[in-house]
């Protein structure tokens, strides 16, 4: 039995039913690029490395990809099938994340990483685009927001298995796994990607491309979504630079709290797999649930530029509770603390998806969302998970891993506020 999602706007079964598998592939996408987080520890002792090439693991390794093969992939999708294209890209990852555990140094691990950042590169744009055809403006908020929560279901339950393997195992243990002695870390690698290539198949015979809203525009070439996104720059540029921003402190923030609870806090990766985990998915989910609400409650009552306002509020929000993390005296205060980093870095899910749903058109969304997200990748995630890496390497050292959180995604989503504002009237004014 296929599905084909319908374009009338409407909660139908049909529609959801794409929106929750969608939301699905997006839960396996952060599994797996999660789970690194977890093993920070135990990854850096055996293949020797530093928390900077960590940091370079963690966000680097994804954003070559974005930069190299994110565009030509969003091409694809606004011309061929883009259930297609996503079971493409959930293949690609599953292997990816499988062979990550069968890597022994630092390069072969950076290279596999490189081929996990398939998932965001070919799944996000053809979703964003998808949906966009799959339900009216005044919904849209709220159906992004249910795909946006397989980020933090995915991170969540990166956490907890990782902690659950963790604890089977014993941080520094081994286990046989396909006839092989594997470390601990390697064997959640393999665990962790082999469900992948179901879910690519179920993707591939059950979901059916409803076609654009718009026909025939569908050959449009990208010299002309750049001069799209030229004029329409008062726009885009705050909107691209401001959530780059608030993707660096998100990122920052996914990529180093197992490392303050366990060099901190002295917990154990299992026991900060099961907070985090928790954490996860409970606040970070019903971030963005409430800033999917958000965007369309501020809509209906007359605030046009919802998708910025919105994001202001993440900032700020995360500012506060990433300058209050140094101060944390106890794993109490700091679990608090870091819910509420979780609540408010999760805000800009989905209006930053709005913006480039309702201003881009039909033929142009999966580029013009592949463009926001190499910028994502690019900047925000690799400087996000760097920066912080850095600082610990340089200034603070390992036990001063929540100050240079603090530091990172602090700053970060400060700037984010600042900028998001300058987007507020000109995108107003667009619909005025």
């Amino acid at each position: 039995m296929t599905i084909e999602a319908t374009g009338t706007g409407k909660r139908s079964f049909k529609g959801w039913y794409v929106v929750i598998i969608c939301m699905l592939a997006y839960i396996f996408s952060f599994i797996d690029r999660q789970i690194l987080a977890l093993m920070i520890d135990p990854i850096e002792r055996d293949l020797q490395i530093s928390d900077t090439q960590f940091g370079l693991l963690h966000g680097l390794a994804f954003a070559i990809f974005y930069a190299t093969m994110g565009i030509p992939l969003a091409s694809l999708s606004d011309r061929v099938s883009r259930p297609a294209v996503i079971s493409a890209g959930i293949a690609i990852w599953s292997a990816a994340t499988v062979l990550s555990g069968f890597t022994r140094s630092f390069a072969q691990l950076f290279v596999a990483r490189v081929f996990v950042g398939a998932g965001e590169a070919a799944l996000s744009p053809a979703t964003y685009s998808l949906i966009s055809d799959l339900f009216p403006r005044e919904k849209l908020g709220r159906a992004v927001a249910v795909y946006s929560m397989g980020s933090f279901f995915g991170t969540g339950l990166a956490f907890l298995a990782g902690g659950a393997v963790s604890a089977l195992v014993g941080e520094s243990g081994s286990v046989s796994l396909l006839g092989m002695e594997m470390r601990a870390w390697q064997a959640v690698f393999v665990i962790v990607g082999a469900p992948g290539f179901l879910l690519a198949l179920v993707m591939f015979a059950t979901v059916r491309d409803p076609g654009r809203a718009a026909t025939g525009t569908n050959a449009l070439p990208l010299t002309e979504v750049l001069r799209h996104m030229a004029r329409e720059k008062a726009i885009y540029a705050p909107h691209i630079i401001g959530y780059t921003f608030a993707a660096a402190a998100l990122f920052a923030v996914l990529g180093w709290a197992p490392a303050v609870l366990i060099r901190g806090f002295g917990l154990g990766p299992a026991q900060a797999g099961m907070w985090l985990g928790g954490l996860a998915l409970t606040a970070g989910v019903g971030g963005v649930i409430f800033s999917g609400w958000a965007v369309d409650a501020l809509t209906r009552k007359g605030v046009v530029a919802s998708p910025f306002v919105t994001g202001v509020i993440g900032g700020v929000g995360t500012l506060l509770f990433a300058l209050a993390l140094p101060f944390a005296g106890t794993l109490d205060a700091c679990l608090v603390i870091m819910a509420g980093l979780l609540f408010f870095a999760s805000f800009p899910m989905p209006p930053s998806t709005a913006v480039m749903q309702i201003v881009a058109p039909p033929a142009m969304r999966s580029r013009v969302s592949a463009l926001f997200l190499c910028s994502n990748s690019l900047i925000g995630s690799t400087l996000g998970a760097l920066l912080v890496g850095m600082f610990n390497d340089i200034w603070f050292g390992g036990s001063g891993v929540a100050l240079s959180l603090a530091l990172v995604a602090g700053g970060a989503a400060f700037l984010s506020a600042v900028i998001l504002i300058f987007g507020c009237r000109p995108f107003a004014r667009s619909f005025a």
